[in-house]
């Protein structure tokens, strides 16, 4: 039995990163034993039945080093210095104490990048170079990597493959559905908001729909949901809630009963296209730009989100009334491709 310790944005209530550990965890071979890096031990256990560490204890995560054969950077943008030049010191810290106590390992559904400090830079080539195997989700990533002379698998996102839970919570089964997946960012104004919520006042108006607003990173997002959840139950009276699922399998199931999906969030817009769900993209960041390319499908960068409400509320309607076969071939495609990733943890 080979042990490994997975490293990432772990035990941070984020949906999405919870959503990359539990693929991983899927994805695993079964003679692997996982040890998991986590912000939050005790929740990343509870929710994931996995032995977890405390991630910024250097005592036990030598100890854990030492005990270990494997290191894995499991999945997302964790080389990346936008959200915090921390973020590749830590990261490349860690995995450079795993190659010098001779651990083999592997970075696994990387998307690499933006990297906008010569230091990030250098550690991320460093840290990539000394890794026995790569896989990266996006074709930018692995250009950067060829760039270094650093050869990797390119597969879509795992979490199209990840296993959904389906959750039994529609009672009134001819309702139409829309979940909302938003987050807090400076381009998020408090103008741009107001359009947004106005536009969901519109859709609600001309076709009825329940609203679900759906926080991926509670801490972050639940205070927006919340008020956009309170403004169209004024219009609208019950017919918006806020909800809050911490599993990411059945955060994955909500979307099986929802007919559109409006998102800014990378992991919102991939696990609702993958059950089947039709979806809508505010791009705040290239990775979610590159889906909605890859997709087809309709959206804004945030920066040039309209002015016009109404003019919103029509797309997302049109949105609901596409029948893509040709988009129903690629998801489908896309969630085969997901195993890729699984290709460097087998051998």
């Amino acid at each position: 039995m080979r042990r490994a310790v997975l490293c990432g944005y772990y035990g941070m209530s984020n949906g999405g990163d919870e959503a990359l550990l539990a693929t991983l965890l899927q994805m695993l071979p079964k003679d692997v034993q996982p040890l998991v890096l986590s912000a939050s031990p005790k929740a990343t256990e509870n929710l994931h039945q996995v032995e977890a560490s405390d991630r910024y204890s250097v005592f036990s995560l030598i100890n854990e080093f030492k005990r270990s054969d494997v290191f894995i950077w499991g999945g997302g943008s964790l080389m990346q210095d936008a959200t915090s030049a921390r973020n590749p010191i830590y990261y490349g810290g860690l995995m450079g104490l795993a190659q010098g106590m001779g651990l083999e390992t592997i970075a696994w559904a990387q998307g690499v990048g933006p990297l906008n400090r010569k230091l990030s830079n250098w550690i991320a080539k460093r840290s990539f170079q000394g890794c026995n195997a790569v896989s990266v989700r996006d074709r930018q990533s692995a250009k950067l990597l060829a760039n270094w002379q650093v050869e990797s698998i390119v597969a879509p996102d795992p979490v199209w493959a990840l296993e959904a839970t389906p959750i039994n919570m529609y009672r009134d089964l001819s309702k139409l559905r829309v979940a909302v997946i938003l987050r807090s960012h400076p381009a998020l104004t408090s103008c741009r908001l107001a359009t947004i919520t106005e536009a969901l006042q519109k859709l609600q108006a001309q076709t009825d729909a329940h609203v679900l607003l759906i926080p991926f990173q509670p801490t972050q997002d639940k205070a927006i949901a919340q008020a956009i959840c309170d403004a169209l139950n004024q219009k609208l009276p019950n017919h918006s809630q806020v909800i809050i699922q911490k599993d990411p399998r059945k955060l994955k199931g909500i979307f099986c009963g929802v007919d559109l999906a409006i998102a800014m969030r990378l992991h919102g817009l991939i696990m609702a296209a993958a059950e089947g769900c039709h979806c809508s993209a505010i791009s705040y960041d290239p990775k979610v730009s590159y889906l909605m390319e890859d997709l087809g499908i309709s959206g804004w960068e945030l920066e040039n989100l309209p002015d016009d409400a109404q003019l919103i509320a029509d797309v997302w309607v049109k949105e609901i009334e596409n029948c893509d076969q040709g988009l129903s071939d690629r998801i489908h495609k896309l969630k085969q491709q997901a195993f890729i990733h699984q290709q460097i943890l087998s051998t």
